[in-house]
């Protein structure tokens, strides 16, 4: 019985630490759901190329070890850490969309992002495949 309590108490704190630990996400700015334009921002991180990626690499996983959905608002970057959200902005029509940084990229010389799928279309990119675009991070 004593074995039993012991290692009984040993576990409430890991079976609390899981509890609390979540990745799920409630906000609509992460999901994207709602319009980003309004989401006050500083000084631009980062302006240059951005570039998107997306049908090929639809259910392969990413760099961060999640499955990588051309819809979802994410991201490559080279450096900036997993989960890291950006506000990108498009300098050219003015849109913008909040992502979040799953992936390492881009690898082509000059381009400072690689987008999802999604947020290309809502930034208008996915005609010409790159836009000039400036980041924003939020967290």
């Amino acid at each position: 019985m004593k074995n039993i309590l012991t290692r009984a108490s040993m576990m409430v704190p890991l079976l609390f630490l899981a509890a609390c630990n979540t990745t799920a996400s409630n906000d609509p700015s992460v999901t994207g759901s709602i319009s980003t334009a309004n989401i006050e921002t500083g000084k631009a991180l980062q302006r240059g190329t951005a570039s998107w990626y997306g049908p090929g690499f639809h259910g392969r996983k990413t760099a961060s070890g999640e499955r990588f959905n051309s819809n979802a608002m994410t991201a490559a970057h080279r450096s900036l850490p997993f989960g890291t959200r950006l506000k990108v902005v498009n300098e050219t029509n003015g849109r913008s969309v909040v992502v979040r940084v799953n992936d390492r990229g881009p690898f082509v010389h000059r381009r400072i992002i690689d987008l999802a799928k999604g947020p290309a279309q809502a930034l208008g990119l996915t005609s010409s495949g790159v836009g000039y675009v400036s980041l924003h991070r939020l967290n």
